[in-house]
């Protein structure tokens, strides 16, 4: 994810990245290599940042 991104907020909603989330798990079998691993962190902070938004909305 780009900088750019990342200060517009996410473009695709919390379910939708939550569904990446679970599919790189299951291509893992469990266990995350070092790349996978920062894939993750990545697509939590892209979650983390729409379920702010749908909160923010929300309000």
């Amino acid at each position: 994810m780009s900088p750019d991104s990342e200060a517009r907020g996410s473009v695709r909603s919390a379910a939708e990245v939550n569904e990446q989330i679970r599919a790189l798990w299951v291509r893992a079998g469990g266990t995350l290599s070092a790349q996978e691993r920062a894939e993750y962190e990545l697509l939590v902070v892209e979650w983390a940042a729409a379920i702010r938004a749908d909160v923010i909305e929300a309000a």
